[in-house]
């Protein structure tokens, strides 16, 4: 007798800075009902730690035992550090520099990569950051990269910042985009890039809307 219970698929996605992936990944788990995983807010969570505990991002042995220590999560979708909700302590200005040299560190990064995969075992996940598709989830069912222009993303993140009531500089925005789009390219450990089963969502001139579009028709071939 066939079973009507649809396969729960894991989704990874990829894509740099102002691209536009969280906002995505976000409302494409809300329609298909599915858990949202922003691994981006791990590494500032890791950051917070880091940052409270005085451990240096140079120190790997400190920063393997501070991931033996702490408990990051997500609690009705907002990410916790033991049993603190830091959803605005990671979006502190100090930890903006502090999360990006943290989330190159190979403790950091192992910790959170097995973890992350742990919260993908049972399917049903909309994961997104950097490396999602082709290090932390290789064998995701459904891979998507998404990106834009530089000066696109750039005009997003200051917009966001201007609307948080932050004192902004639109050029400088752009030219920090596409200084961090260079780092995270050539970086040794997990290089921003697509993976090769990708599908590559260019969204400079799509909204929201169509860039979810795009993903469910995705999906739906997978029997979702």
């Amino acid at each position: 007798m066939e079973s009507n219970t649809r396969k729960r698929l894991i989704i990874a996605v990829d894509g740099p800075a102002g691209s536009g992936k969280s906002s995505a990944s976000r409302l494409l788990a809300e329609r298909l009902s599915y858990r949202y995983i922003d691994t981006g807010a791990m590494y500032r969570a890791a950051a917070v730690a880091a940052y409270r505990s005085g451990v240096s991002v140079e120190n790997d042995v400190a920063l393997e035992q501070l991931m033996k220590d702490v408990v990051i999560s997500f609690k009705s979708g907002r990410i916790h550090l033991d049993d603190e909700d830091v959803s605005r302590a990671i979006r502190e200005p100090e930890i903006d520099g502090l999360s990006s040299a943290v989330s190159a560190r190979a403790p950091i990064r192992k910790a959170l990569i097995a973890l992350q995969r742990r919260m993908a075992e049972d399917g049903g996940v909309v994961m997104e950051g950097r490396d999602i598709g082709t290090v932390v989830l290789p064998d995701a069912d459904i891979k998507f990269f998404i990106t834009a222009s530089a000066e696109v993303r750039g005009r997003r993140r200051y917009t966001e910042r201007i609307a948080r009531g932050e004192t902004s500089d639109l050029e400088e925005v752009i030219e920090a985009m596409k200084r961090r789009d260079e780092r995270d390219a050539q970086r040794e450990l997990s290089p921003l890039v697509p993976a090769d089963d990708a599908q590559v969502l260019e969204t400079s001139s799509l909204n929201l809307e169509e860039v979810v579009d795009r993903m469910m028709e995705r999906a739906k071939k997978h029997g979702i």
